[in-house]
Formats: C-alpha cells, sequence, structure tokens
C-alpha cells in the first residue's frame, strides 16, 4: 500500500517539474545550451593543454 502512495507523490512531483519546464521553456533551453557550450569548451581546453 505504501508503494502507491509513493507512486503518487513521484507522479505529481513529474508532473509538477514537467509543467514548471513548459512554463519556462526559453529559460530551460538557454540554460541547456549554455550548459553544452561550457562543457565543449572545457572539454576542448583539457585537450589543448594535455596536447
Amino acid at each position: 500500500m505504501s508503494d502507491s502512495v509513493n507512486d503518487s507523490k513521484k507522479d505529481s512531483y513529474v508532473k509538477l517539474a514537467m509543467r514548471n519546464m513548459v512554463r519556462k521553456g526559453g529559460t530551460s533551453l538557454k540554460h541547456f545550451g549554455l550548459t553544452i557550450v561550457g562543457l565543449l569548451a572545457a572539454l576542448v581546453g583539457l585537450a589543448y593543454l594535455t596536447r
């Protein structure tokens, strides 16, 4: 019985997170893009330093 309670709490949390992401879609995409650019810059920098 406790499993069904945990599942319903998990579903509501996931729904809330998805609703928030849809509402702030532009900001989420911008942050995702900046994260990818930052990771690529770090990898290229490390590759350059260790060549």
